[in-house]
């Protein structure tokens, strides 16, 4: 596995064996981000981050900074560490929905990427959707990364785009006030 854009493309990622992360692949990390263009400068926060994949590939390619949560860091920690960004992501061992219910660290952030394990996505933390758009910025972005037949529902969003790759479903989403409508 390895970054695939960006100034860090080429470079290996690594997947800690015997741990249960499930690292977004390759082919599906190149299409959501040439999905979502330039994010030059933005704030991002990788919700359920497991190996950190998808918040190194947005700072790869020009976000200003990441915010990694999860409830075990081990295996975005080694990446961040081999791969320099220690000074451009910032990583907090926590519950994803209790971090973001408590204010995301008083940040608001134009790029948020879930990517929760597959056998919660059909059950989202209580609230957790009431809470997202209080760390989203105004014309920030949400994309979910879940198992085609058991999407992570989030209904306070407006869904604008949704690409399936395998079993794989990624769903992009905006304030339904926001610009980017489509």
């Amino acid at each position: 596995m390895r970054v695939v854009g960006g100034e860090l493309g080429g470079r290996q990622l690594l997947a800690p064996k015997g741990r249960k992360v499930r690292p977004t692949p390759e082919r599906v990390r190149e299409a959501l981000f040439s999905a979502l263009g330039d994010i030059a400068g933005a704030r991002v926060a990788d919700l359920y981050c497991g190996t950190g994949a998808l918040g190194i590939e947005a700072v790869s390619r020009g976000a200003a900074e990441a915010v990694l949560v999860d409830r075990d860091t081990l295996p975005a920690m080694g990446n961040i560490h081999n791969l320099g960004l220690v000074d451009r992501v910032e990583l907090v061992k926590a519950d994803a929905a209790a971090w973001a219910a408590s204010g995301g660290g008083g940040r608001q952030f134009d790029l948020i990427l879930l990517d929760p394990p597959y056998r919660r996505a059909a059950e989202p933390a209580p609230g957790f959707d009431d809470v997202l758009g209080s760390i989203l910025a105004p014309e920030g972005r949400v994309v979910v990364e879940s198992e085609a037949g058991r999407p992570f529902e989030l209904p306070s969003l407006e869904t604008v785009r949704e690409r399936r790759y395998g079993r794989t479903l990624v769903t992009f989403l905006v304030h339904p006030s926001s610009p980017e409508r489509k």
